[in-house]
């Protein structure tokens, strides 16, 4: 009976030394260079468990301990000279616990990844990297000041995308300020089937929402007692109300500017009102029948929330009013007016005409909006103190806000409307990140995430 040929020989004898020197084996080890290298590229690409499962397809045995080992055995990369370098941060746990990103704007490529997203870091990383001429970055406070205590000889850019998200967002602030002006005039005459354009004897209003009466008490309330000299503070805590609602209620001129948001919130039966109002007057009562019409049209819900909305129109089985064009969102006017107006459908470019027609402070929110966009896209970083200028005197608090804000890092700002940087690269390297952490599921270490992040390419 033969001995059984042992795994591993204790010593190499001639032809393995040989097969040694060819690269083909190493001593005391258990995987061949090659196959080291092929499994170390699929714990690099999928990790533990899912590089583990696509082994055992290849017909290779491993465990997912066995590939994070390999991962975490590799050496870091070299940095090399780094000119042009872009930092942005990212969230281990959102709202929480934060890292910090290096790009090599050049190559694309990840130079080093670090807990935390403090400038002391940034700044320790740039002494060791005086060769550094340019750094993207978004518009942190503490990136800032790390870029300047570590690299003073760096031009700071200012990231396009970041600036053009914040000034979104002050849009967003000066549309939702005039929400309850967003609808459209209804119109004097009605349109009604020539059978029935007699008036009926009675039409249920609809009844006003329990959110906007207390809406309507809450702003009524806080105007009363502000009016006597009360701080919003104590309105906050006699009408037991957040400091951030007294603030609303105080700052809102009437209680429509309030309730706009209620008033206008979307419901699933909305895009088919008109239909069951045209065949409400038409005669069509049964909700179960309109239910159906409208279910072949594509409507998604049951048929409760029909005979809901028709419950409002049975006393006195009469005619349901004649509804005008529902508003828009406050998000639909901020598209609109945040989008190149080349790029806007005939509908909603004809929507937002008429809408700047009747509110000269959201036409002018537009102008602005636009000849940022004018300013951003075609590099003209000089016009840039002269449009902080003209938005800083607007009468749109939000918008003033965000161009005062522009000032602090000017220099950062300008150079990211004048100059070609941009920090795309570093968002699509974010982006991959955020792929690679949730493939760990959220419990791999910063070791293992940073081996993955620079080599995996």
């Amino acid at each position: 009976m033969r001995a059984p040929i042992p795994l591993r020989e204790p010593g190499l004898h001639g032809g393995d030394v040989r097969r040694a020197d060819r690269g083909l084996t190493t001593p005391h080890s258990r995987y061949s260079p090659l196959l080291r290298e092929v499994l170390t590229r699929v714990g690099l690409v999928l990790a533990g468990r899912a590089g583990a499962r696509l082994a055992a397809t290849l017909g290779i045995t491993v465990g997912k301990d066995t590939l994070l080992r390999l991962v975490r055995a590799l050496p870091d990369p070299e940095i090399g000279e780094v000119e042009v370098l872009g930092v942005d941060d990212f969230a281990f746990r959102k709202g929480r616990h934060y890292g910090t990103v290096l790009i090599d704007m050049a190559t694309h490529r990840p130079l080093h990844l670090y807990d935390g997203r403090e400038g002391e870091d940034l700044a320790a990383w740039l002494r060791d990297h005086p060769e550094v001429k340019v750094i993207c970055r978004d518009r942190s406070g503490g990136y800032a000041e790390g870029a300047r205590l570590g690299a003073p000889q760096a031009e700071q850019v200012a990231d396009r995308y970041h600036l053009w998200a914040n000034l979104g967002q002050a849009v967003e602030k000066s549309v939702n300020a005039h929400r309850s002006r967003l609808a459209e005039p209804a119109s004097s005459t009605a349109e009604m089937p020539d059978a029935l354009e007699a008036e009926p004897e009675e039409v249920r209003p609809p009844s006003e929402l329990k959110i906007v009466t207390r809406l309507r008490e809450q702003h009524a309330a806080a105007h009363e007692l502000w009016a006597t000299g009360m701080s919003k503070a104590a309105i906050g805590r006699k009408l037991g109300l957040h400091q951030a609602t007294v603030r609303k209620l105080v700052n809102s001129r009437s209680s429509d500017d309030v309730v706009a948001k209620s008033l206008q919130r979307a419901h699933i039966v909305d895009p088919y009102v008109p239909h069951l109002h045209r065949r409400w007057n038409e005669g069509v009562r049964n909700a179960a029948q309109l239910y159906r019409e409208i279910q072949q049209l594509g409507y998604p819900g049951g048929e409760l929330a029909v005979q809901r909305h028709l419950r409002r129109y049975r006393t006195g089985r009469g005619h349901a009013p004649q509804l005008g064009p529902k508003p828009p969102s406050v998000r639909e006017v901020t598209s609109w007016i945040m989008t190149h107006p080349e790029h806007l459908r005939d509908e909603d470019a004809d929507k937002l005409h008429r809408l700047r027609d009747r509110d000269p402070e959201l036409d002018r929110l537009t102008v602005h909006v636009r000849k940022f966009a004018a300013m951003m896209t075609g590099l003209h970083g000089d016009r840039l103190e002269g449009w902080i200028t003209d938005a800083e005197q607007a009468t749109l608090v939000p918008l003033a806000g965000f161009a005062r804000n522009l000032r602090r890092g000017f220099d950062a700002v300008r150079n990211g409307l004048s100059l070609a940087y941009s920090s795309g690269a570093v968002e699509g390297n974010v982006n991959r990140l955020k792929m690679l952490k949730r493939q760990m599921f959220g419990r791999a270490s910063l070791a293992l995430l940073r081996k993955r992040v620079l080599l995996a390419h």
